[in-house]
């Protein structure tokens, strides 16, 4: 048996060293180090010699094989070496990084942070609620009457209701009933804005759209603590900061179901400074939402005591907004998912 382990260790190496390929060496580690292999195969004989035998057999099988193994270790790492392409696996520490591309904000989404930054720095909370609303919280609680045009399918998306005695659903036309929600919930003195998706059956052009994003402002007081002149403040303030020049507000008279006295209010051009320009139309004056000094039906409808509290609501369109701040002319693109667009904020 130690003839034929010498002669087994001679062959292994001789034909080792003549190998080109790994594949030629998968096939020689089967051979030669395999469980089945001839080497195997005779150290599991070991226990049929005499204790004499063994004592010289076995320590030859078992330095035969680990120099076997040591010499197809070594082999294996030459072979990957040169199978490797070191040339066009070299890397060029040199050459200048490769830009990782990062997304970008919707304008939309950029100007509804900056608005949240601005109302919660003076001292204002942010308020959500459900994008599906029922009629009570976007029409009744707010003094719609009955059979007031937006309730109407041509105003409004309403959700078709199999049993009539359930409430009706619709997607919401502005987020004023996110208002009565807050209201319910939190006892005045109360400022909190309201940023949210709403909808409307309207057709789309350039500055309007069937879906677009409102803001809407509520701050309630005890009698006599709010006024219109807060609201005119706090606009004024809200509109310098977030054009970064000084704005000023004009109100017109209007009318809102929730709102007693109401307004439309304006600011003062922001590219002519109130002198007129294309943009105002010669005005000076660009119009912009509605505004208000709260209903007492609607405190009422929050449960609050009628004549105890008075506050302002006001709103505007957070699109108007991004386009009157980066110069955009249709209402469109916010949505219109045009990669070249968004890149460019």
């Amino acid at each position: 048996m130690k003839e034929q382990i010498e002669k087994i260790a001679a062959e292994g190496e001789a034909t080792l060293a003549s190998l080109a390929t790994l594949a030629e060496l998968e096939v020689w580690e089967v051979n030669y180090l395999g469980r089945k292999s001839e080497l195997n195969t005779l150290l599991k004989g070991l226990r049929d010699l005499s204790p004499e035998e063994k004592k010289i057999v076995g320590p030859l099988g078992n330095s035969t094989k680990g120099r076997l193994i040591a010499l197809f270790d070594a082999k294996k790492k030459e072979l990957l070496e040169k199978s490797v392409d070191w040339q066009a696996e070299a890397i060029d520490i040199t050459a200048p990084g490769r830009s990782v591309p990062v997304g970008h904000l919707n304008p939309l989404t950029r100007v509804e942070h900056e608005i949240e930054d601005i109302f919660t720095s003076m001292g204002f909370d942010i308020a959500s609620g459900p994008e599906v609303e029922t009629e009570h919280y976007n029409f009744d609680a707010l003094n719609f009457p009955k059979d007031h045009p937006s309730r109407d399918m041509q105003d409004t998306f309403w959700i078709k209701n199999e049993k009539k005695s359930e409430a009706r659903y619709h997607p919401r036309t502005h987020t004023s009933g996110v208002q009565v929600r807050y209201m319910e919930s939190h006892q005045p003195p109360l400022r909190v804005i309201v940023p949210g998706r709403v909808f409307r059956n309207e057709a789309t052009d350039a500055t309007h759209e069937h879906t677009f994003y409102q803001f809407e402002c509520l701050m309630v007081d005890v009698e006599g603590a709010v006024t219109v002149a807060t609201f005119k403040y706090v606009a004024e303030e809200f509109f310098s900061k977030f054009f970064g020049e000084q704005v000023h507000i004009r109100l017109r008279p209007s009318f809102f179901p929730f709102t007693e006295p109401s307004f439309e209010f304006d600011i003062s051009c922001i590219l002519c400074g109130g002198k007129g320009c294309s943009t105002c139309k010669q005005a000076g004056w660009i119009e912009l939402g509605g505004a208000g000094m709260v209903n007492q039906r609607v405190l009422e409808a929050a449960g609050y005591k009628r004549g105890q509290y008075q506050g302002f609501a006001w709103g505007f369109g957070v699109g108007r907004m991004a386009m009157m701040k980066y110069g955009i002319n249709d209402n469109r693109l916010f949505l219109g998912g045009d990669l070249r667009f968004i890149r460019q904020f």
